[in-house]
């Protein structure tokens, strides 16, 4: 086996493979060749290359989401590593880990005019959970140095599921090979158990869970099988709990309440206060919808708890208390000495309530001309089961809060930060080591943002991007202010002409189109069939139309 003949680039290899980091994603350059040769040459690794260093860290980021295991990212110095920032804060914001490797110059030659530098030193700040500068040279102690500071880096990224950064400089010459190992090999890390479970806060919780009437479970973002079925039927029978679920929250039984929105937003000031939970309960990532964040704002619970196993976010600004245990874990504990509230209609009211609103959502979608909200409704008439299905950000994901997904497919958005921005790459990287056949909705402004996405060698055949092309930022026609005017088409809702038919002739997708309620029944059938090669259908819809019917149907639903 070869390896490259710079202790440093030996060591940085040497500990990723003893802690069993297997993907690495690598974007061409000339300062990283050192690690570039330690990883291509070595069969422990699965690494890919991916120029557009932004699509290449989503790309990563998408592995990683799917596997709950660290990728690294490998690029050259200067700014390549700057085009890595966006995905690295939404894997600090999501709890996904990444580890960066970036080659740099050696010290002495930072800040003297020499090319294709920067100050790469902690560069992504409060976004990393660990960050280490390493230094160049052969000297024992600087190796010394050097192991220790990989180490704390590497062990911090596998106990706290988040990005880390490792600069790593190199002199020239940086192509040099050998067939020996110059550093001794390093063990694997250890991995602390996060779980916590604190006796004390048992009993306060118990008690709460007893007294009050109204109890309210909300679950932001979750990954497939988080909770048993043990744990999912527990939640389900207490008529005291109301368990709102978001279409990220992979989480479904009949007792409990999807499609958010849906609920809240026909709701008046007495209904809300018949809503108003005296406990809040929240478990999971971020939530997406703004109408029940700023409901438990203005009717807050007496109490609010997070369960989990890493930051507990004051969403509503009155946190209580945080238990550091993973939810499965921790319901699963207590669950036999947690007694239901007696006599509460809470969960069982509101059911009737929601089932009305079922009714009504369904008689609307009978209705309605061809728009966006209608597009999202023919897709679930068609969906098969089993996908993995990825969401672009922005109107995509709002749209799809308000239905009822199927219960095999599994869900994700990039929510950490809600950017438009690598979409697309995630959800690449995510069908790369997913067995299963991926679905990707997505909306125009953020697909062709991303289009460097598609300029990837490892596409799998099972990949479908469904396009919704409103011509511009539609959701910016359903905020407050002035629309049809030449400044907001410019600035706001910034209106184009494109479409995707020569992006996919490019880069090997089959390409699908429709832009009426009949082209698109059909399509759906030819694009859920094909399975021989990536295929994209891009839905037209009627950008000046879109936003009075999602208005209406709000109004509908009341």
């Amino acid at each position: 086996m070869q390896y490259s003949n710079i202790p440093l680039a030996q060591m940085v290899v040497a500990y990723c493979e003893a802690n069993k980091i297997q993907h690495i994603v690598i974007s061409p350059g000339s300062r990283n060749a050192p690690l570039t040769i330690g990883f291509t040459f070595n069969p422990s690794f699965k690494c890919y290359s991916i120029v557009d260093e932004r699509c290449a860290a989503f790309f990563a980021l998408g592995i990683a989401q799917q596997l709950q295991e660290p990728v690294a990212l490998l690029c050259t110095s200067g700014s390549a590593l700057l085009n890595y920032y966006p995905a690295i804060s939404e894997a600090f914001f999501s709890d996904i880990p990444l580890v960066v490797l970036s080659a740099d110059r050696p010290e002495d030659r930072i800040g003297i005019g020499d090319g294709q530098t920067i100050y790469q030193e902690n560069v992504y700040g409060k976004h990393v959970v660990a960050a280490a500068n390493l230094k160049s040279g052969i000297d024992s102690g600087l190796l010394e140095h050097n192991a220790r500071e990989i180490e704390r880096t590497l062990s911090t990224c596998l106990k706290s599921n988040g990005p880390v950064h490792i600069n790593v400089p190199f002199n020239e010459p940086l192509y040099g090979r050998t067939d020996k190992l110059l550093v001794p090999l390093p063990k694997a890390l250890t991995q602390e158990q996060h779980s916590k479970l604190d006796s004390e806060q048992e009993r306060r919780f118990n008690e709460l869970w007893k007294t009050s009437k109204k109890k309210m479970l909300l679950v932001g973002v979750l990954n497939p099988n988080e909770l048993d079925q043990e744990v999912i039927d527990f939640l389900a029978q207490d008529d005291g709990l109301m368990v709102f679920t978001e279409t990220t929250s992979n989480l479904v039984n009949d007792e409990f309440f999807p499609s958010i929105d849906k609920i809240i937003a026909p709701l008046n000031e007495s209904g809300f206060k018949d809503l108003q939970p005296d406990l809040l309960v929240t478990m999971g990532g971020l939530v997406v919808s703004k109408k029940i964040k700023a409901f438990l704002r203005d009717f807050p619970a007496k109490e609010h708890w997070h369960i989990g196993t890493n930051r507990a976010n004051d969403t509503f600004f009155y946190l209580t208390e945080h238990v550091t245990a993973s939810p499965n874990a921790w319901f699963k504990k207590i669950k036999t000495n947690l007694q239901s509230t007696d006599n509460s209609t809470y969960r069982t009211s509101w059911k009737k309530i929601a089932n009305h609103r079922d009714m009504l959502h369904n008689d609307y979608m009978k209705e309605i001309p061809f728009s966006d909200l209608l597009v999202f409704h023919m897709l679930l008439q068609q969906l098969p089961k089993d996908l993995l299905i990825q969401m672009g950000n922005s109107s995509t994901i709002r749209y799809a809060q308000l239905f009822r997904w199927n219960h095999n497919s599994s869900m994700f958005c990039n929510r950490g930060t809600s950017g438009i921005d690598g979409s697309t790459s995630t959800a690449i990287g995510a069908a790369v080591v997913s067995r299963r056949a991926t679905l990707f909705v997505t909306g125009d402004l953020s697909f062709f943002y991303d289009s460097n996405a598609l300029w990837n060698n490892y596409i799998p055949n099972n990949f479908k991007i469904l396009l919704i092309n409103n011509s511009g930022g539609g959701i910016f026609r359903i905020l407050p202010g002035h629309k049809n005017t030449d400044n907001f088409d410019t600035y706001f809702e910034t209106k184009h002409h494109l479409n995707a038919q020569h992006l996919c002739k490019m880069f090997g997708f089959q390409y699908l189109s429709a832009s009426n309620e009949a082209d698109l029944n059909n399509q759906l059938k030819t694009f859920f069939r094909i399975e021989d090669t990536p295929v994209l259908l891009e839905v037209s819809t009627p950008s000046q139309l879109n936003d009075e019917v999602l208005l209406n149907y709000f109004e509908f639903i009341k």
